[in-house]
């Protein structure tokens, strides 16, 4: 089968490896009908990580069940699926306390690769999630990025406590920071600011629900904020990057008594202790438990109340997976869907 393989740093091929079989009973085998590529695939693309020989690539998906294990019992060969970047039980303690991204038995899914024709689910019954209905081609992009930067900034908002009567600051204007914005939006945030320097994301931040565009960054981007908040600063902010500037800046955009919802995969954030202690407000983040909100997900986009599917803006067919992760390295594109 075709997959996405990544060699070395700046060096994506698409070559021919074997499909993969099921290996333990609890593995589902689908036909991944569409995939893309995320903003943390970067990292080892800018060899910010290391690339340890000829890689897999991808970990967000949608797809039809092809086989199944003797141990699924809940997903079916023919279901249409979405699954999370992370595998889980979906039972174990954690999972039921809705942190299934650290189950006790978790798979990241990037150690499986998903940018190809056919992929490995472990864990089936607890990681996939079956679509009711055939979706519209919008709802099957919506469905993708549900797998994970829908997911990501969904949980991002809760996090930070988005919600009624509250103004809420999204550091980070790629896929995940825009569909916080849409998350904080369907939360009931009030005021949602946006911190981005680029139109056409500024644009689909409005469009996505941002109240307010702060183009600053650092502590000018931090007194922009206080400035339009009357000095306190927002009540929840969403962290959407991963490196030291854009988590300060979250915390002191913050006020005293705010909640911080971080989900950049960090790289580098190293947090003075003093300036944390005097900061006084609350963190939660990591990476996010989108299997907790797969079900109430698909159905906002099998209703047509949400579209996440618009953060793509460019598609290609998976033979030409190096031009979108060039794309997306030169900031020509927010989010790029591989068709197969």
């Amino acid at each position: 089968m075709r997959a996405v393989v990544m060699h070395a740093p700046r060096d994506v091929r698409v070559d021919q490896i074997d499909k993969p079989t099921v290996e333990e009973p609890t593995d589902a085998i689908i036909r991944v009908t569409a995939a893309c590529i995320c903003g943390s695939d970067l990292w080892p693309y800018r060899g910010i990580e290391d690339v340890d020989g000829p890689t897999p690539m991808g970990h967000e998906y949608i797809g039809v069940v092809e086989e199944t294990g003797d141990d699924v019992h809940d997903i079916r060969v023919g279901d249409f699926v979405v699954g999370s970047f992370v595998a889980s039980d979906n039972t174990c303690e954690i999972c039921q306390a809705g942190f299934q991204s650290r189950c006790i038995h978790q798979v990241m899914m990037g150690s499986v690769g998903t940018q190809s024709d056919y992929a490995r689910i472990p864990l089936a019954d607890g990681t996939l999630v079956k679509v009711q209905g055939e979706p519209t081609p919008a709802q099957t992009k919506s469905l993708l990025a549900a797998s994970d930067v829908l997911g990501t900034g969904w949980f991002a908002a809760v996090a930070a406590e988005a919600g009624p009567g509250k103004t809420v600051a999204v550091v980070g204007d790629g896929a995940v920071g825009l569909l916080a914005i849409l998350a904080a939006k369907r939360l009931g945030a009030e005021r949602i600011i946006a911190m981005s320097r680029h139109a056409d994301r500024q644009a689909l931040a409005k469009k996505l629900g941002a109240t307010d565009i702060v183009e600053e960054r650092g502590e000018e981007g931090v007194a922009r904020i206080k400035e339009l908040t009357g000095g306190y600063g927002a009540h929840s902010t969403v962290e959407a990057v991963g490196t030291r500037e854009s988590m300060m800046q979250a915390i002191h955009a913050t006020r005293p008594g705010g909640h911080v919802g971080y989900v950049g995969v960090s790289h580098g954030v190293e947090l003075d202790g003093l300036d944390l202690f005097f900061a006084t407000v609350s963190l939660l983040g990591g990476p996010a438990p989108v299997r907790r909100f797969l079900p109430e997900l698909i159905d906002l986009i099998m209703t047509d109340q949400i579209d996440p599917g618009i953060v793509f803006d460019l598609e290609l067919p998976l033979e030409r997976a190096a031009e979108g992760y060039q794309a997306m390295d030169e900031r020509r594109a927010t989010k790029v869907l591989l068709t197969l």
